[in-house]
């Protein structure tokens, strides 16, 4: 079974790219990795091959010894890459990784924590998917019922199934069930009008309109929420992993998720702990795998950084807001 993954990055965020790259490369995915930028060429992947890729003559690719090819392309669009999801999804499903059986989008902020023949089987159960921190959503809240009136006006029916809200960072499935993927990227098309065009979002860059941007409204989350309408828009099966699979919630973290700022790469873990915050999971593990295959940092910051979180979690047995 063929099997791809991508991604998309901006920014410092190819740190949080390398370190999921060799999270991949420890627990035996072997494929291809198309990870879409924005701003320069991250400097470890200086040096490798360009052009590899027919279709993305700009790209450059660094084979990971002979398991992993990382294919990083230069990407042109004006949305928020938050946005851009599906699009991108599509755009390589439909060309370069035309051949791969199965499909996964995954953002760089997390790393996997699980042998990767775990994620093999669960596309076999359906659409692979996570619940987010902010999940149950039940079958009349107001979010969801904003879903249904909106999409209602545009003559696409929406049906409740369960009230698992899923986080918007990963995404797994077969090529067979494709459609979820075209249905995502039109939920988000027609969403567009609602907050103001897919460059804005929640996060950086430009803002959801004051007012469409709280806990109550449909598109506050915008591609999450509408990754989450997919759900009752489409007839195709999911398979939800708890909140324990991004260590959202006690349990074997699959996919420890670094929600929020600051990122694991810019946290001062002693700070932190001092201040009576306690570190997260992904806190912890992301510098296990700062370098490897990929080296993204020197060797002696990646010792200090390993240094201060046992210093951390010690402080934190004894001091703590919680």
């Amino acid at each position: 079974m063929k099997q791809a993954i991508c991604t998309l990055f901006e920014g410092n965020y190819h740190l949080g790219l390398a370190a999921f790259c060799n999270s991949l490369f420890k627990f035996g995915f072997t494929g291809d990795v198309y990870a879409g930028y924005r701003g320069e060429l991250p400097p470890w992947a200086k040096g490798g091959d360009s052009g590899k890729l027919s279709e993305w003559p700009d790209s450059t690719s660094l084979d990971m010894d002979d398991k992993i090819s990382l294919h990083l392309i230069p990407l042109q669009t004006n949305y928020h890459f938050t946005n851009y999801k599906p699009d991108f999804m599509l755009d390589l499903w439909r060309g370069v990784a035309k051949d791969a059986d199965v499909f996964f989008y995954i953002d760089p902020d997390i790393v996997v924590n699980a042998n990767w023949q775990l994620f093999e089987k669960w596309v076999n159960a359906g659409i692979a998917l996570c619940e987010d921190v902010n999940s149950p959503l039940a079958k009349n809240h107001p979010k969801r019922v904003g879903w249904r009136t909106y999409y209602g006006n545009h003559n696409i029916s929406l049906t409740f199934k369960e009230s698992f809200y899923v986080n918007g960072g990963f995404v797994g499935l077969h090529k067979r069930d494709i459609g979820f993927i075209e249905t995502w990227k039109r939920l988000q098309e027609l969403m567009a009008d609602e907050i103001g065009g897919l460059d804005r979002s929640s996060l950086s860059g430009p803002k959801i309109e004051k007012g469409k941007d709280s806990s109550f409204s449909p598109f506050g989350k915008t591609d999450q929420d509408a990754l989450n309408a997919s759900i009752e828009a489409s007839e195709l099966p999911v398979s939800i992993a708890g909140t324990h699979a991004m260590s959202f919630s006690s349990g074997r973290a699959l996919l420890p998720h670094a929600l929020g700022q600051p990122k694991p790469w810019d946290l001062h873990a002693l700070s932190k702990c001092l201040s009576g915050y306690p570190l997260r999971q992904i806190d912890k593990i992301y510098w296990n795998y700062a370098n490897g295959v990929i080296r993204s940092q020197p060797a002696y910051k990646v010792w200090r950084k390993k240094l201060a979180i046992k210093c951390a979690v010690l402080v934190s047995r004894f001091y703590s807001r919680k």
